[in-house]
């Protein structure tokens, strides 16, 4: 496809979602980690709560969130923090916390347990879709009265959390699935467990629970990031692409407030 041949310099002009480009990904990161504080911060002064949907992938946001939370007294108390997607066991069970592969593992260890306990929010508002009951999740964001910002990075086959591609269906089809049990691909899989497991695909989950297109394109705002070598291809066919559910990160093309951060390495021509 012709965009994948798109020029560093002219990544950006005329997408159809709009693309911030940075320099290393640190800076893609600093921009997540501030612009959770500044909703926090915000919401806050205005007698809100905070509602975000927070991903385990991209993670680089964290270090410097708990940082900043720490360092300026930001208190979580009013905040709920709806995790992505967690991966599960054959039987349909959130794997073991102890896992490495553990979103609630990661979590627990470099967010919450990093922050002033005095600072951080009750545990009823850390959530995790639950494969038991995949509906509380798309309940508890009507209870909440919506999500401010959904965080997230976008996998090797388009997918946001863990909606994989469902190509038979149309994009307002795609667009009103809920929080739900699924499969995951065959190219998530593999692409995952080069990252996470060393290339032991025999290792890598098969199941997970994922937060739905429904609640992430209901959000306020959406802001994703990209910063891998192969997301070089990815950023281009979200920000360029026909809106399928062949490939779900460009659904957000049709959402009034998405941005896509792009580091300078993801910015180079797919090929």
């Amino acid at each position: 496809m012709q965009y994948y041949h798109i020029s560093p310099q002219e990544l950006g002009k005329d997408a159809k979602l709009p693309i911030v480009k940075l320099g290393e990904s640190g800076e893609v990161f600093y921009e997540l980690a501030t612009e959770m504080c500044a909703a926090i911060r915000e919401n806050m002064a205005a007698g809100k709560r905070t509602v975000l949907i927070c991903p385990v992938g991209p993670v680089g946001q964290y270090p410097i969130f708990v940082r900043l939370v720490n360092r300026e007294r930001l208190s979580l108390r009013s905040c709920w923090f709806l995790n992505m997607d967690e991966y599960l066991t054959d039987d349909g069970e959130w794997i073991d916390e102890s896992s490495p592969l553990s979103f609630r593992g990661f979590m627990n260890r470099e967010v919450y347990g990093k922050i002033d306990p005095s600072l951080l929010m009750v545990p009823e508002q850390r959530v995790f879709p639950d494969p038991k009951d995949p509906g509380r999740m798309t309940a508890l964001v009507e209870e909440l009265g919506g999500v401010d910002i959904a965080f997230g990075g976008i996998g090797i086959t388009g997918h946001l959390a863990f909606n994989e591609p469902q190509p038979e269906l149309t994009p307002e089809q795609f667009a009103a699935l809920p929080t739900r049990v699924l499969e995951i691909s065959p190219e998530t899989r593999a692409t995952n467990c080069v990252g996470d497991l060393g290339g032991a695909l025999e290792d890598m989950p098969r199941l997970c629970v994922t937060i739905g297109m429904k609640e992430i394109l209901s959000a306020r705002k959406i802001r994703l990031a990209v910063f891998r070598d192969w997301h070089r291809a990815v950023c281009r066919r979200a920000a360029y692409g026909e809106v399928t559910a062949a490939f779900p990160a460009t659904l957000a093309q049709r959402h009034p407030d998405a941005v896509l951060y792009v580091n300078a390495n993801a910015a180079q021509t797919a090929y």
